[in-house]
């Protein structure tokens, strides 16, 4: 077959140099006449074909050797056709990409570029799609100042000149519907950036798959059809009601909680966790299952907190689907599910966001603004639109998308101040001089306001370790409208008074009594995190002090104080059983602990609280309010014992809280109470089932019309050495 003259656009699509293909291949009108121009790289021959029937309806011809063929042919031929291709011996049909309409509105574009198009996802990365009844998968990816943007693949062999994408330049989108791809392909975008130079091969922001780390592709994944049973789940959580809900969080990192050791030790699958994990939550009476970040992330070391697939649950534990099918278990279950999120940051990873089309597009250019020195890592550039929009769809996927009920977010601090862990010179001040990050703020109360407006059963909860105001109200009274914040300040004083010999406990008790001095400022978590577990801290239970004996008792004392404390709970996994040894992440829990006496102890305990927490209304319906909460004494420090009341919002709804800090046992200790009547003990932490000595009150106390500590009455109590009681009133409210 003759080749036509050499066109210089036909040479720059076989160098892979064109920018925008869509303006000569494919179909293109001429009068009554239509010419086609297909890149086909080796191929001997090439016709224009009816669809269906096959028929030929033009020859085309070479253009020299770029690969380009062009066919001229009756304009109506050009509306549906095919192309039959002939490598050699071998003859194929298939369809030409360049011959399809774009499947980007104008909407969608104009959004987008506004940044508030809340289910961008369903437009941009790998949907699989029909175009004109053809099956095939669109492609679409935010690249503004991208020269060219391809995509590449097992579509395609990985060779960037075959699928070079149409620019959308308003909105700065370039997409691609390619034919004929299916689930489970994978794929990459190759970008010739801002400056001419080729970058590395990028994974899609708005991937819904990747591959098993260290390989690093993208995969085609559909995001709809699922078959959800979870429907009584859904309709039954009421809007925006966790404030006064009993809620007792098990945080979990899914690949060390168990392993497999007859299968070389490899962590388990969402779907053998919603067979293990979630029975198992369940059976320990927690309301919530928080998972750390499962957002894909390159690292294992990072435990998620560097993620660079926010749209897909990572690979190393199923497909997106088998994590659906943990949610549906935990509903099923009656368990709430928290994940993990994280807007503040990503790693600087080749194939990442860094410098995604060649300049600063997801992370700030000045390092003063645009790198955690700390963590190593990039800051997003929450000011431009379309990257606050990318991380703002993002948390309505995880809820609308895979049905989790909370998102947990991640380093709040790190975005509210521009000076956070920088030294003077080493950040930028905002307009009016100060230190607090005006976009990152905005974009923390639209977040809120997005989430509960869309989703009002959902609720979000704030890592955030400072003294900022109203971080858990409303943006309509000047709040950043969180549902709930974790309570830092509990947890660091708390645990240091618990750690310190119970002889000298008498003159720190303001560490554990201050934090009611500010507990109803916001709506609080208490959390007993992984972070308290990790970097050289040990476990909580190596913190206590005394024989092996006295460290379970302060165990279960610490644990008994912290759920009748004000606040919603938080415990990371294996403190519900006293692991001994600072968490790995590599490793599995050490579940054989649970041979011991004082571990099945420890874990009873937790149980038990947990309904208590689920069933006694004075421990969670007023959790945020100080009604809630009246202090019996706090003042005893010779005794070294502290007492107080939680109320619920019915008036006989009480409980009487002891807490005797020292080990020694103390007889006929009169505590204040206000209702006449008997007293029931529903939980002694040193109950023998507990692994403790068995002291206490025979199950019960008939209060005496002795007032004291400004009650009515008052209750002679035999307090356990490093123990807790809880007392109710016989006819308290169930």
């Amino acid at each position: 077959m003759d080749s036509v003259d050499v066109d210089p656009a036909a040479v720059a699509i076989a160098k892979g140099e064109h920018g925008d293909p869509f303006s000569f291949l494919g179909p293109h009108a001429r009068g009554s006449s239509a010419v086609i121009r297909a890149f086909l790289p080796d191929a001997d021959e090439a016709w224009i074909v009816a669809p269906g029937t096959g028929e030929v309806l033009g020859a085309m011809t070479p253009v020299a050797s770029t690969g380009v063929f062009v066919a001229t042919v009756k304009r109506d031929a050009a509306a549906s056709y095919r192309l039959r291709v002939r490598w050699g011996a071998a003859v194929v049909e298939t369809e030409d990409p360049y011959r399809f309409p774009s499947l980007l509105g104008d909407l969608d574009r104009y959004l987008f570029a506004e940044g508030t198009h809340i289910r961008i996802y369903e437009k941009l990365g790998a949907h699989l799609a029909d175009n004109q009844g053809v099956a095939g998968v669109q492609f679409a990816v935010w690249a503004p100042n991208a020269r060219r943007v391809s995509v590449v693949g097992d579509l395609n062999g990985w060779d960037g000149r075959r699928h070079v994408m149409r620019r959308h330049p308003g909105c700065g989108v370039w997409e691609m519907f390619v034919p004929g791809v299916a689930e489970g392909c994978l794929y990459k975008y190759e970008i010739v950036g801002a400056a001419g130079g080729l970058l590395p091969l990028k994974a899609d922001p708005f991937g819904f798959g990747f591959q098993v780390r260290p390989q690093t592709a993208s995969v085609v994944r559909r995001s709809e059809g699922f078959r959800w049973t979870d429907d009584d789940w859904m309709t039954r959580q009421e809007p925006a009601g966790q404030r006064e809900r009993p809620i007792s969080i098990y945080e979990v990192h899914l690949g060390s909680w168990r392993r497999v050791s007859e299968e070389g030790y490899r962590p388990l699958s969402y779907r053998e966790l919603a067979d293990t994990l979630v029975p198992y939550v369940r059976d320990m009476g927690f309301t919530h299952l928080e998972l750390m970040p499962i957002a894909e992330h390159p690292f294992d070391g990072s435990w998620g907190y560097q993620p660079l697939g926010l749209y897909a649950p990572t690979s190393r534990f199923g497909s997106p689907d088998d994590f659906r099918a943990l949610v549906d278990r935990c509903h099923g279950e009656g368990l709430g599910v928290i994940v993990d999120w994280v807007p503040s940051h990503f790693p600087d990873d080749a194939h990442g966001l860094a410098e995604f089309d060649g300049t600063n597009l997801f992370e700030h250019a000045d390092p003063r603004q645009g790198r955690h020195r700390d963590w190593g890592t990039l800051i997003y550039n929450l000011g431009r639109a379309e990257v606050a929009n990318y991380l703002l769809a993002n948390a309505l996927f995880w809820i609308q998308q895979f049905h989790v009920d909370g998102l947990r977010v991640d380093a709040v601090a790190s975005m509210l101040y521009l000076d956070y862990s920088r030294k003077p010179g080493e950040w930028i001040p905002n307009r009016y001089g100060g230190n607090e990050n005006l976009e990152a703020i905005a974009f923390l109360r639209r977040l809120n306001e997005i989430v509960y407006a869309a989703s009002p059963e959902a609720f979000t909860v704030a890592e955030e370790s400072t003294a900022w105001p109203l971080v858990s109200r409303p943006t309509y009274v000047g709040g950043l409208g969180f549902g709930f914040k974790w309570n830092m300040g509990w947890m660091h004083d708390t645990l240091r008074f618990i750690s310190k010999d119970p002889v000298h406990r008498k003159f720190h008790l303001n560490d554990l009594t201050f934090g009611l001095l500010y507990a109803f400022h916001e709506n609080f978590v208490l959390p007993l995190s992984h972070d308290e577990v990790v970097h050289g801290k040990g476990s909580i239970i190596s913190r206590m002090p005394g024989d092996r004996w006295q460290r379970f008792a302060n165990l279960r004392l610490y644990y008994a104080f912290m759920w009748a404390h004000p606040g919603k709970k938080l415990l990371f996994m294996g403190g519900e059983f006293g692991q001994e040894r600072e968490w790995n992440h590599n490793e599995s829990l050490d579940w054989h602990l649970l041979d011991d006496a004082f571990h099945q102890g420890v874990q009873a305990l937790v149980r038990d609280l947990n309904g208590l927490l689920r069933s006694v209304g004075a421990l969670h319906e007023l959790d945020g309010e100080g009604a809630g909460f009246e202090w019996i004494d706090c003042s005893d420090h010779e005794n070294t014992v502290v007492s107080f009341l939680r109320r619920g919002r019915n008036s006989r709804d009480v409980l009487v809280v002891v807490c005797n800090l020292t080990p020694i046992v103390r007889h006929d200790y009169r505590v204040g109470v206000p209702f006449a009547g008997f007293y029931r003990e529903v939980v002694n932490t040193d109950g023998a089932r507990y692994g403790g000595s068995n002291v206490g009150n025979g199950g019960g106390v008939t209060a005496d019309p002795i007032p004291m500590h400004n009650q009515g009455f008052s209750v002679p109590l035999s307090l356990p050495p490093l123990g807790v009681l809880y007392l109710r009133p016989e006819d308290a409210a169930a």
